[in-house]
């Protein structure tokens, strides 16, 4: 077995766990939180280290500047600013800076697709 092979195998595992993980949330949130260990009141300091790891990564991921993992950073989190913001207009609460955070990282993914367009 080469090592991209065991590579490419530890990703399709961890891709797994996470849909996992994320269907667990959707459909039963409790059994999202008893899945992972985690407990609610412990969630402010979980999203702060959720956070700077996408902090981290967005860093690492600028510095190398491959667009077309630019162009799939942004539009993953497009992705995640305008579900939040769904979830919080749907529960009634304000959503204006989740829906902002969609918003501009659909600009930055237009900008970063025009750009590979372009032929950069």
């Amino acid at each position: 077995m080469s090592l991209i092979l065991l590579v490419q195998i530890s990703g399709a595992i961890a891709f797994l766990v996470l849909a996992g993980l994320a269907y667990a949330f959707w459909s039963d949130p409790e059994k999202g939180l008893r899945q992972t260990g985690h407990r609610r009141e412990q969630l402010p300091l979980v999203m702060a280290g959720r956070y700077l790891a996408f902090a981290i990564l967005a860093a690492f991921l600028t510095l190398y500047g491959d667009l077309n993992i630019l162009i799939l950073f942004f539009a993953i989190c497009a992705v995640m600013g305008f579900t939040d913001a769904r979830i919080y207009a749907r529960a009634g609460y304000p959503h204006g800076t989740h829906t902002a955070a969609g918003v501009l990282s659909l600009a930055a993914l237009g900008i970063a697709v025009a750009v590979r367009l372009a032929g950069a």
